[in-house]
């Protein structure tokens, strides 16, 4: 594999001549570095910390909510930048190259803006940089708590109330973006952004060819918000709009109808599943099989970083149908002994890159040279062989076997070490003991 300075792949070779000049890679297979499509890299924080019933009667994704809007409150920039550091470190060892992070903490503690209103994107944007990851940032839209409620204490640092300020700091961030970074436009919810706002920041997203992500049907609440504030479904709402396309990605989308499975398919949109997460907020089971039955394509996410896995997350995505649905090998699309392992690696990186709109997630000519080597002699993968290589790697790969990953042809992790790791666990292991020091 050559490359250029860009980090492209520009060729292959196996000319004699060439092959005397390899770096080689012994008992290592190679493959397309994965694409974490949605983070939010600032839950690292509270990994552990939320594993507890807090009083109520029923713990719930609106009781785990609430301590995440507590420690989103308590986050300095500093503090915001070392658990980035943290959960994108993890990211790599674990293979991931690419990560689409859905930021939207944007001010101060109260709500005020920083001098620099960006102060917190650009952390977010060097913790990828000293780490090596490539980094799409998904700039997060927050207007209010929802349709008629009042303004809620805990998300005031999220709030960005006119649009016009929104795509004004979009811009400047983008004028200022590394070489490893681009910028995505993410309206956080339908409850979360009013219809007025939401059709503009479509609107620019699709004027400047960027991605368009937003959280849809994660919950029942939102979609029965949803129903009372314009009489549709979210998906339903979102296509009558004009607002679904092949730009757009849904995450979650696992409170949804047939119906709205297909306008996925129509719009030819990706559907970002974040199976670990999901099952940890007690959020449900993405109906992969309808969405991908209709011609959606699907995508894997970190989202709260309680686990960073990202093939861990492809077969649970098989798993939670085999629970539902009490059989075996659902996702499949043929009769080939690989066909499902192929299918759900597809979208842990080509359509994850796709969904980010990036030149990654896959190693061919003119894509960026981002890939991971596994050890083929690592327990989880002995005994492999080729013909099998694939089904162990989607379905029982550990992450001790990830030894060399690869961002633009430049070695980040070399044989399972990056350069920068105890210093960036040291440093996040203070951070954690001055947050919680009072906990």
């Amino acid at each position: 594999m050559f490359t250029d300075s860009a980090g492209r792949i520009t060729r292959f070779s196996s000319d004699p001549i060439d092959l005397a000049n390899a770096q080689r890679l012994p008992k290592r297979a190679i493959l397309p570095g994965l694409v974490n499509v949605h983070s939010h890299a600032f839950q690292r924080v509270i990994r552990g910390r939320t594993e507890y019933r807090s009083g109520a009667e029923r713990d719930t994704f609106w009781t785990w909510r609430e301590s995440m809007y507590h420690a989103a409150n308590l986050l300095s920039p500093d503090a915001l930048y070392h658990a980035a550091r943290m959960a994108y470190l993890e990211m790599l060892l674990s293979g991931i190259t690419t990560v689409g992070e859905f930021h939207y903490v944007h001010r101060a503690p109260g709500g005020v803006p920083y001098q620099d209103r960006n102060l917190l994107g650009l952390q977010v944007l060097r913790a990828a940089g000293e780490t090596g990851l490539r980094i799409a940032l998904l700039r997060t839209a927050y207007v209010r708590a929802g349709w008629g409620k009042p303004v809620d204490p805990g998300q005031v640092r999220f709030l960005t109330p006119r649009v016009r300020d929104f795509i004004a700091d979009t811009e400047a961030l983008r004028a200022v973006l590394p070489p490893a970074a681009t910028i995505g436009v993410a309206p956080h919810s339908v409850r979360a952004v009013p219809l007025d706002y939401l059709r503009e920041l479509a609107d620019y997203a699709r004027s400047n060819g960027l991605p368009l992500h937003m959280h849809v049907a994660e919950q029942p609440a939102e979609v029965e918000a949803c129903l009372a504030e314009y009489g549709k479904r979210p998906v339903e709402f979102l296509q009558q709009q004009g607002i679904l396309n092949s730009h757009f990605t849904g995450i979650h989308a696992i409170h949804i109808t047939a119906e709205e499975a297909a306008y996925l398919g129509e719009a030819k949109a990706q559907v970002c599943a974040c199976p670990t997460s999901e099952r940890n907020l007690g959020d449900g089971a993405v109906p992969a099989d309808r969405l991908m039955d209709a011609g959606a394509g699907i995508c894997f996410g970190s989202d709260s970083n309680v686990q960073i896995d990202i093939l861990e997350d492809a077969r649970l995505l098989e798993y939670h149908l085999r629970m539902n649905k009490l059989e075996r090998v659902v996702l499949a699309p043929g009769s080939s002994k690989d066909a499902l392992a192929r299918r759900l690696f597809t979208s842990a990186t080509e359509t994850g890159a796709a969904s980010l709109r990036v030149p990654a997630g896959s190693l061919e000519v003119g894509r960026q040279a981002d890939f991971f080597t596994v050890d083929l002699d690592d327990p989880s993968l002995a005994g492999a062989g080729s013909g099998a290589l694939l089904n162990h790697i989607v379905f029982s790969l550990e992450r001790t076997a990830v030894r060399d990953v690869a961002v633009g042809g430049k070695l980040v992790v070399r044989d399972g070490r990056h350069p920068l790791a105890e210093q960036i666990t040291r440093e996040f292991a203070e951070v954690q003991r001055d947050l919680w020091a009072n906990a």
